[in-house]
């Protein structure tokens, strides 16, 4: 693209369950047009493929395959807990890597399964001591946009060395079977993720209780932030709803010293 700054700050972007990382980018579109000028956005493809339903198919079938990040139904191919981190983290990886970009990792942008992977990533750079262990050494995300994105927070253990923690699922493990769920008000942080993080919520989701989850049982309170908005399972499209999204996500910028890049006001 002609023109590109490719010194930007970068947000790395996942795409939520059975689509792919074009139609999320399409999906992103307003939010990456008010925010161009102060971050790169970058899309990765999840690794394993998954049909999409009718619905999508429908508007971004031409864009096909489309792919899934975690295990939710019992025709998912099983595998162990290192190969199903690997095939997640060399995705990642693959997308960091062909980026022509130069500017800093620092954040994440993610949809419904997406955010799941992302919040893992940040549990993962806080609690994994040993960095060379952790699914993505040598970058450190500084905050995350959740969007419809249910808990639990999953393990991604590439090592397979690590022991394994309470309330978090092995990345293999179908999350439809997840029971070991942490208490809201547990003293035990092992499971919390203190990373700032915005959770965006549509009222209308049928699965707005398991987003809930996601906010209350694994961020931490003060850090994470709430936007709720009057709509179902997707992105927000409706102008004053962007808006909304995209002065959280400068306050989030703020809020983790990234206005230190540009010399404008930020919100």
């Amino acid at each position: 693209m002609s023109g590109e700054d490719l010194s930007l700050p970068r947000i790395l972007c996942l795409h939520g369950a059975s689509v792919n990382a074009q139609v999320f980018r399409i999906q992103c579109r307003a939010i990456i047009a008010s925010l161009k000028d102060k971050f790169r956005f970058v899309f990765a493809d999840a690794p394993a493929e998954a049909p999409a339903d009718e619905t999508v198919v429908a508007v971004f079938g031409e864009f096909a395959p489309f792919y899934r990040w975690l295990r939710w139904k019992p025709e998912h191919q099983e595998m162990d807990a290192q190969t199903a981190s690997r095939n997640i983290v060399n995705q990642l990886r693959k997308a960091m890597d062909e980026d022509r970009g130069t500017g800093e990792w620092v954040g994440l942008l993610a949809f419904s399964q997406g955010g799941v992977v992302a919040a893992s990533l940040l549990w993962s750079q806080e609690h994994i001591e040993e960095e060379a262990k952790r699914p993505l050494p040598g970058v450190h995300f500084r905050f995350a946009i959740v969007i419809s994105s249910p808990g639990p927070v999953f393990f991604i253990d590439e090592s397979g060395t690590l022991p394994k923690p309470r309330h978090l699922p092995s990345a293999n493990e179908r999350v439809d079977l997840f029971l070991d769920w942490p208490e809201e008000d547990a003293t035990d942080e092992s499971h919390i993720i203190k990373t700032p993080m915005l959770h965006v919520h549509g009222l209308q989701d049928p699965a707005l209780l398991s987003h809930r989850r996601l906010y209350k049982l694994y961020s931490k309170n003060g850090t994470a932030k709430l936007m709720e908005w009057d709509g179902g399972h997707r992105l927000p499209i409706k102008t004053n709803d962007v808006e909304r999204l995209v002065s959280g996500i400068r306050a989030l910028a703020e809020q983790v010293g990234l206005e230190a890049y540009d010399d404008d006001v930020w919100c």
